[in-house]
This record gives C-alpha cells, sequence and structure tokens, in this order.
C-alpha cells in the first residue's frame, strides 16, 4: 500500500480567528474533491488572538490530515512558510494564506499545471481587489525587481504558489534569515510557469502588511538577490565623481578668464545638498547589505516552535 502523501498545503496564520472557521469550510472540501492524500501544515506564527485555540481545535476534529506548527513569537510570514516547508511531507507544496483572498477551489488548477511538467508554478491575481496605490506600488516595485534580480515574477504579492518536492528540499538547505521564498524557488526551478487565479476581499479582518512592511519586504527582496544597487551606485559615484571634476576645472577657467565673481552661492548650496543626499543614500544601501551580514553571522535561529500537533505514524 502506497502511503506517500501526494500534497502538503502550508498555510502561515496571524491572528486570523475572524477567518480560520471560514477558511477550514471551504479548504478541507476542496482538498477532499482531488482524491488524493493531503495533509495541511498550519503554522502560527504567534497570534495574540484565539487563532492558536482554533487550530488545535481543528486538529483534534481532523487530525488525519493536519499538522499544527506553534510558534513561541511572532516571526514573520516567510519564516513560517520555511518552518511549514521543514515539516511538510508532500511529493508537491502548495503555500495559501489564510485570509481567502485565493480560493482554495483553485488549487486544482496550480496541480494541473505541475502534472504538464512544472516543478515550480507561480500565480497572477485575476483581479486584484486591492487601494490604487497599493497596485501601481506592486506594479513598480516588480519592474524594478526584475531589472535587478532578473527573477520574473508578473505578481510577486500572491503566495499562493506550488512547488516540487526537490525544490522544497533545496529551499531546506538554506539557512538564510531572510529571503523571499518565490524568489528564491524560482531560481532553483528548472521549468516555471505562471497562472492566473482568483482574487476575492478579503473575508475579515485587516492586512497584515502595512506599508513599512511591504518597503522592508522588498528591500530583502532587492539585497537578498542580487548586489545590482550596489553596482549602480558605484557608477552612478563615479558619475558624479567626474561630473566634479568637470565642474572645478570650468570654474578655475571661468576665474582664470572672467576673473573673481560675487554670486552663484544657491547654485553651489543646490550642488552640495544633492551631494550629501546621495552620499547618504549611498551609506543607507551600504548599510542595508552590511546588516544582512550582521544578522546572518550571528546564526541566530531563524523561529522557535513551541509545540508541534501532529499524529505520529501508527496512531489510529
Amino acid at each position: 500500500m502506497n502511503t506517500a502523501i501526494n500534497l502538503s498545503v502550508v498555510i502561515p496564520v496571524y491572528n486570523e480567528q475572524d477567518v480560520l472557521q471560514a477558511l477550514f469550510d471551504r479548504l478541507y472540501p476542496a482538498l477532499d474533491a482531488l482524491n488524493l492524500r493531503y495533509e495541511i501544515v498550519f503554522i502560527n506564527d504567534g497570534s495574540r488572538d484565539k487563532s492558536a485555540a482554533m487550530l488545535a481545535d481543528q486538529f483534534a476534529q481532523r487530525p488525519d490530515v493536519t499538522r499544527v506548527v506553534l510558534f513561541n513569537g511572532n516571526f514573520g510570514q516567510h519564516r513560517a512558510i520555511l518552518a511549514g516547508f521543514e515539516h511538510s511531507r508532500g511529493e508537491r507544496v502548495v503555500t495559501l494564506d489564510a485570509d481567502l483572498q485565493n480560493p482554495p477551489e483553485d488549487i486544482q488548477l496550480l496541480l494541473a499545471e505541475m502534472d504538464k511538467g512544472h516543478d515550480y508554478v507561480g500565480s497572477i491575481r485575476r483581479q486584484r481587489n486591492d487601494s490604487m496605490w497599493r497596485h501601481l506600488a506592486s506594479r513598480a516595485m516588480n519592474r524594478l525587481r526584475e531589472k535587478l534580480t532578473r527573477i520574473k515574477m508578473t505578481d510577486q504579492g500572491c503566495m499562493m504558489r506550488a512547488y516540487s518536492r526537490r525544490i522544497i528540499d533545496t529551499i531546506n538547505q538554506c539557512n538564510e534569515l531572510h529571503t523571499f521564498i518565490p524568489a528564491l524557488a524560482y531560481q532553483f526551478s528548472q521549468h516555471p510557469t505562471e497562472i492566473v487565479v482568483g482574487h476575492e476581499e478579503r473575508f475579515a479582518g485587516e492586512s497584515k502588511y502595512s506599508l513599512y512592511s511591504l518597503i522592508r519586504l522588498n528591500f530583502d527582496l532587492m539585497t537578498g538577490f542580487s548586489i545590482v544597487p550596489l553596482q549602480w551606485f558605484s557608477l552612478l559615484g563615479m558619475a558624479v565623481s567626474a561630473g566634479s571634476g568637470l565642474l572645478v576645472v570650468y570654474l578655475l577657467l571661468r576665474r582664470l578668464i572672467l576673473g573673481p565673481e560675487v554670486g552663484g552661492v544657491f547654485t553651489l548650496f543646490a550642488l552640495a545638498f544633492f551631494l550629501i543626499g546621495l552620499a547618504l543614500f549611498g551609506i543607507g544601501l551600504l548599510g542595508e547589505y552590511i546588516g544582512r551580514i550582521y544578522q546572518e553571522v550571528r546564526s541566530r535561529p531563524r523561529y522557535v516552535i513551541q509545540a508541534v500537533l501532529e499524529r505520529k505514524e501508527g496512531q489510529a
């Protein structure tokens, strides 16, 4: 008898008590209809509401297909997903947000693409119900990210994605603290693809991503997968230095030909402020990379697990 698990669904949870029951009511029937062996790995990322208790109750109801990883604090969505990867056993792994903005019924679409030979299936939200500023910011960051990292993802904000076991095993070998999982998987994939999936309004609660969180995430993406920003800034520094040298030569010749002049104070102030701002930006950019190095060399654990709710092998 083949007891291999065909599919693992990894779902990070953070303060989602208002939506979890609706998620359970849709997710389990959708997976049961696939007629394959599956497991659902929930990771409670330090929720301060009743999410952990609701996950424990759900485990008690469906222990045959449910596993719950409980963090002892909040470590972030991507670290929660990494923990889910390490505790998953399926031949294929699908990640899904708990907010029901991506319908669980579309999991079958991802699996159908994997049946065609793809080892990584990304997703594009059919109709995004986000605010205009968030939509425009996302498009701008997608274009910038593609230029910097050469990683092609039409919709980096959609976490409903499917991965082969080979990619998951490779990701599990990585020990970096800050990463962006879809981009990491794209680098390891041999036959990636993308499909369009549904996108619904959030069932309940509020988004856990603030503007600062989104900016922080994109900084991690840029600095974690490319040194192009440093190279661009080096080229910009050389261009500014060359321009400054030409300006000095011009001012010297002007003084020799026309003699001393009064004026140009505001121009000099503008140039000074521009160069100071440029230097501060460069220091900040360099600090991003140095900060990443500092956090990596400390080798602190990416997360701390309080408990794992799972049925042991051989248990009825």
